[in-house]
């Protein structure tokens, strides 16, 4: 099994959209997944067709929940069956609480971890869709992963920001997950008829190139994709023969390829 953090303190670059596509990428390659949600906004559960999950009665706070205060709960508690083939943990606003609930928790970096271990022989890839920050839920992804893929939008290059996850990859790394490494940084929302895509790209790699795998496969920008959410399915049913589900193709087969299949 290997977990993958999808992980950017900024909002809006695609974080969750690549949760999804990746996810299913992988499943359409004979992968068993699970995807968890954890992001307190529910938009990975909104796009797996959960109109309302602020109504969900079971998600991933109940669960951790469970396993800060051992009580024994069953396995496929609050995991859902998307149509598309793939597993999902939903979260919802509830998240938020969990995280000044975990302050007084012990080992309360691990929880996730230990929740995931679990699962260990139910899944092929598990995949954590991460907040737009780097509290309490999103230490304990980078915890629980053996890798983390930062997708960055090919508006502008945030350097100060990427530079910050880094530092907090490399510190957990140091202190609580010493196996955890960067899967890689894939550009997302690429307009590929501009030069200014193709600038951003190469100033990434000239930043991180050395240290960092840069992904070969860009995700363009689509009109298409953004709408998936909205719809509640995955791209390469909305919209199969568009550019965003090659692009979520050729990333899914750049992951497997990477060192792990």
């Amino acid at each position: 099994m290997k977990v993958i953090a999808i992980a950017n303190q900024k909002g809006g670059v695609g974080k969750t959209t690549t949760c999804v596509n990746l996810g299913i990428g992988l499943v359409r390659e004979g992968k068993r997944v699970l995807l968890i949600e954890a992001d307190a906004q529910g938009n990975l559960a909104v796009s797996l067709g959960i109109e309302e999950p602020d109504d969900l009665e079971v998600t991933l706070v109940n669960v951790l929940e469970k396993v800060a205060n051992d009580v024994p709960f069953d396995l496929s508690e609050g995991i859902l069956q998307y149509e598309e083939g793939v597993d999902f943990l939903p979260a919802n606003i509830e998240l938020v609480g969990l995280e000044t609930t975990l302050v007084n928790v012990m080992s309360r970096e691990t929880i996730l971890r230990q929740y995931i271990l679990e699962l260990k022989d139910r899944y092929d890839y598990i995949l954590i869709d991460c907040m737009p920050s780097l509290g309490m839920i999103t230490i304990n992804a980078l915890v629980a992963a053996d890798s983390v893929l930062i997708p960055v939008e090919s508006v502008y290059l945030p350097a100060k920001g990427l530079q910050q996850l880094i530092k907090t990859i490399g510190r957990v790394r140091r202190q609580l997950n010493p196996q955890l490494e960067i899967e890689g940084i894939v550009l997302t929302k690429v307009d590929r008829g501009t030069n200014f895509a193709k600038d951003i790209l190469r100033k990434l790699r000239e930043a991180y190139g050395a240290q960092i795998h840069i992904f070969e496969n860009c995700i363009p920008l689509s009109v298409r994709a953004a709408e998936t959410s909205v719809e509640g399915t995955s791209i390469y049913v909305y919209a199969s023969d568009g550019i965003a589900a090659e692009g979520y193709a050729a990333l899914t087969r750049e992951v497997l390829f990477n060192g792990w299949s």
